[in-house]
């Protein structure tokens, strides 16, 4: 059985457990400028303190411990850390020659310590997902208020980005990817069209997971779509799951959540915050807290893959792998893969 036909098999098993967030533990690092540069970079010309993705080369034990740390919590998927790996980001630390071994490094690191969680114990595969985040640019939206027509990036340009770095999380060995933290629905839609393309080339399927996410109380995107319509704008697409993560708490995100549980025929995931950040932009809720916000979804069927983004822990995880064991995954009415 190959990882795709594995991961539909263990997706209609029960809820799997993504996991939390790479950059909340990486904080707990405290990685001066000097381990970020390692002795590769040491005479960068430009600071690369922050360049969270430059750390599975320079840093990469600690990218493994933080893997290890959330499998040992109980998640099943495990995201890359590949979060800014395009060209368009790396352009902020002129890195963008490294892109390819980036993510190619950076699906290695999370491959090998999936293959020795499962080979412990093979009844509970893990399976890396290959993160592609949403870049720095938008390609709906102005970001000059004096001219609202110039757009920073082409459609065209976020797909030749995103082709690269999908091949590079493929070849280094991820099982799935995931197209996240999605506030511009048409830069999805080129990190999708760049997948299908490879999906052709390569005579592959690939398992696709699109998350998007609700930036404030009006439901919307940024660029102003509600659940529903971000929805329909890319179940054309043979997808593997839809669901939202980010921007939002549990809580709040129940009644968006709920509208895609009920109007779509794929998968649903949700990785919310701990919280919405306080005043000092840190994350409030307790593992206990935030598992107890999740037992909702849980109850109502809404969901069928639950982890954790900004604020969250592997404490966080595995209060809601402890949580969700318990409950049945949400039922399709229609089998997308």
């Amino acid at each position: 059985m190959n990882s795709n036909q594995l991961l539909q098999t263990e997706l209609n098993k029960r809820i799997l457990v993504l996991d939390g967030a790479m950059g909340t533990m990486l904080q707990r690092y405290k990685f001066t400028e000097e381990d970020y540069r390692g002795e590769r970079f040491k005479d960068w010309k430009f600071s690369l303190k922050g360049n969270n993705d430059l750390l599975s080369l320079t840093q990469p034990e600690a990218i493994a411990e933080v893997h290890r740390k959330y499998l040992e919590a109980g998640a099943d998927i495990i995201e890359t850390n590949t979060f800014s790996g395009t060209t368009i980001a790396m352009a902020d630390y002129h890195m963008e020659d490294l892109v390819y071994e980036l993510n190619f490094e950076s699906a290695k690191i999370a491959k090998k310590v999936c293959e020795e969680f499962t080979l412990k114990n093979p009844e509970k595969p893990r399976f890396v997902a290959g993160s592609m985040g949403p870049t720095n640019r938008t390609a709906s939206l102005s970001p000059d208020v004096n001219d609202p027509g110039f757009r920073a990036i082409t459609f065209d340009e976020l797909r030749i980005a995103y082709k690269q770095q999908a091949e590079a999380l493929l070849d280094g060995g991820s099982d799935l990817l995931l197209v996240e933290t999605i506030f511009d629905t048409l830069n999805a839609k080129a990190a999708l069209f760049a997948i299908d393309e490879i999906q052709e080339e390569r005579n592959i399927k690939i398992p696709i997971m699109v998350s998007g996410t609700i930036t404030d109380a009006s439901g919307r995107t940024l660029s102003g779509q509600t659940a529903e319509a971000f929805l329909i704008s890319i179940s054309h697409l043979n997808l593997l799951s839809v669901g939202l993560n980010c921007a939002l708490g549990a809580k709040q995100l129940t009644p968006y959540l709920e509208s895609l549980a009920n109007n779509s025929e794929f998968y649903i995931s949700a990785y919310p915050n701990a919280g919405l950040p306080n005043a000092f932009g840190q994350y409030d809720e307790s593992p206990e807290f935030m598992a107890e916000q999740i037992r909702e979804y849980a109850e109502r069927g809404l969901i069928n893959i639950i982890g954790g983004c900004c604020g969250t822990t592997p404490e966080h995880i595995k209060a809601i792998a402890n949580l969700v064991k318990d409950f049945e995954p949400r039922k399709l009415s229609v089998v997308s893969l």
